[in-house]
Order: structure tokens, then sequence, then C-alpha cells
């Protein structure tokens, strides 16, 4: 990593832990603090699996799931999130993975994402994505431990 890639990471991780701690959508078990009401802003959350990239859903092509809209870009990821919305919806509700492995809730980002083992994980933005990815398996366990006890806090 050069130098200015590493000040670029090291401002934005900064941002991040600052932010973390402060979440005002945290009683929610969805993050849409993005899009009021819509999960993943609005993001097909199937597509990450079908396509490996991030998607835009349309509004004729939506669902409703634990209280919040889902959006899909087709008729077909639409049909396999409602047969399936456990295997699809980013885990952690959508809050950034990295953060709940830390013991915190913020924004996850759906174009900072990773699908580990079958499931999709999102992170506040990209370079915390790069930290995210150092251990997955690592944050993956801190993250389960203590993601139930975040949501509800304000």
């Amino acid at each position: 990593m050069n130098r200015r890639s590493f000040l670029a990471v090291t401002a934005s991780t900064a941002a991040f832990f600052a932010l973390a701690g402060r979440s005002a959508f945290a009683s929610d078990p969805i993050f849409t603090g993005l899009v009021p009401g819509v999960a993943v802003a609005g993001y097909d959350t199937v597509a990450y699996f079908t396509k490996g990239m991030e998607t835009k859903g349309d509004e004729a092509f939506k669902t409703t799931y634990m209280d919040v809209e889902w959006r899909f870009s087709s008729q077909e990821n639409l049909d396999m999130f409602v047969a399936n919305p456990e295997k699809y919806a980013p885990q952690y509700g959508g809050y950034c993975a990295f953060a709940a492995s830390k013991g915190y809730l913020a924004k996850g980002d759906p174009e900072a994402w990773t699908v580990y083992e079958g499931k999709l994980y999102l992170n506040f933005n990209k370079d915390v994505r790069t930290l995210w990815k150092q251990d997955i398996p690592g944050n993956i366990e801190k993250a389960n431990a203590n993601f139930p006890g975040l949501i509800g806090k304000s």
C-alpha cells in the first residue's frame, strides 16, 4: 500500500469510528438510512449473487420483508428473494459488518459489499471494506456475537 492509499484508508477509518458509535437508526433491525423505508438503498440484493455486481432495483419489482421495502432489477430476482429472503438479505440487517465486529452500528454502503461463503455483507465504505477483508472469518465471529445486542440501542 502506498502512502497516499494508507492516508486515505486512515482518514476514512477515523471518520468511520467517529460516526459508528452515534447511530441514529440503531433501533431498526434493517438499515434504511440511505433511502427511508427501503433496504439496501434500493439495490437488488439478489444481483450481488447472480451478477456479482451492485445493481439498482426498480420500483416495479418490489416486496416487503421485515417491514421494509426491497427492490429488484427483475421479476426473476424478486421471485428468488421472496422464495428465500434469508439467503439474499445482507447480514446484520445491512448495517456495516465491520462496525458490528467492533461493537457498533454504522451505515452499510451497497457499493462496499462482499459475498463470503454464500452470504452478503455490506461495509461503511470501500476503505472499511479493505479492513473487513483482512480477517473476514474473525470479523464475522465477532459481529455474530455483537450484533444481537446492538439493535435497540440508541
